[in-house]
């Protein structure tokens, strides 16, 4: 039985789909309940739909308790709601910043603990984190994206330490650029500062040449597939072709700098 947020549209819909076409069972969670009133009347009553704002916990702990009521157990549970803030750091408002947080760091937190409880009860369960190839690389305009994802990656590492001898896995997939509509209507966006017009200017080519050749959602339910049912699961995984090669650059500079400064590292140590 799956529990999945942001079911509404990209990848949540399209692995709501791939379970269900095989015959599991699936809690799907959206804003807008009308956005899967077709898979409702697709798939009867393997699907239970629940209106869910992930940044109200209240609301996901009721959501995941009703889901595991009206099923009995939970199986995989998955943290996909979240959406893109594009700005410059200095151009971020406070709420735009909050809102970020609340979203993609604290929704997945608050699902994620409902969860919990019932998954240690019967000793098993799997918990996707959808993260990003942000979550361990960076790039500009995106800054505040990255802290929630960042964030998203350092707690669920420590979630997965803590709650393995209770026969419960965490895996975080860290896509690249997939045709989500991620940057699109889902997207929010800072009012730019004149200042930064160029390097704003360098960062969307920057931007467009990373997704040049963007992944399938469809073809990511394969993926999803192949992870929940493996006997040992990653605890990170990237989707798509690009995000190894970006990472491994990012992280070999960062292994030299870490060596170049080591004698400063020992003069800290005192």
């Amino acid at each position: 039985m799956w529990f999945i947020t942001g079911a509404s549209r990209g990848f949540g819909r399209e692995w709501a789909i791939a379970a269900l076409d095989r015959g599991d069972r699936v809690a799907a969670t959206a804003r807008d309940l009308a956005t899967l009133d077709d898979l409702a009347a697709r798939y009867g009553e393997a699907l239970l739909p629940i209106r869910l704002d992930v940044t109200d916990r209240a609301a996901d702990f009721a959501a995941v308790a009703r889901a595991h009521e009206h099923f009995g157990r939970l199986d995989v549970v998955v943290n996909n709601a979240g959406y893109g803030h594009f700005g410059f750091v200095e151009e971020l408002t406070e709420q735009e910043a909050r809102d970020q947080i609340e979203t993609n760091l604290f929704g997945a937190l608050w699902v994620t603990q409902a969860a919990l409880p019932y998954l240690r009860a019967q000793r098993g369960g799997h918990i996707l984190q959808v993260s990003s190839v942000g979550g361990v690389t960076a790039f500009p305009n995106l800054g505040i994206y990255h802290a929630s994802k960042w964030a998203l990656e350092g707690l669920s590492q420590s979630l997965a330490q803590e709650v393995a001898s209770f026969g419960i896995r965490v895996t975080l997939i860290e896509p690249a650029g997939f045709a989500t509509d991620w940057a699109g209507s889902s997207a929010r966006r800072s009012t730019p500062l004149p200042d930064y017009g160029q390097v704003h200017a360098e960062a969307d080519r920057a931007r467009s040449r990373r997704v040049a050749r963007p992944g399938d959602p469809k073809a990511s339910a394969a993926a999803v597939l192949r992870i929940v049912d493996a006997e040992d699961p990653p605890l990170r995984v990237f989707f798509g072709e690009l995000p190894l090669q970006l990472v491994r650059a990012d992280y070999e500079q960062r292994l030299r700098t870490w060596e170049q400064w080591q004698p400063v590292a020992e003069l800290a140590q005192g």
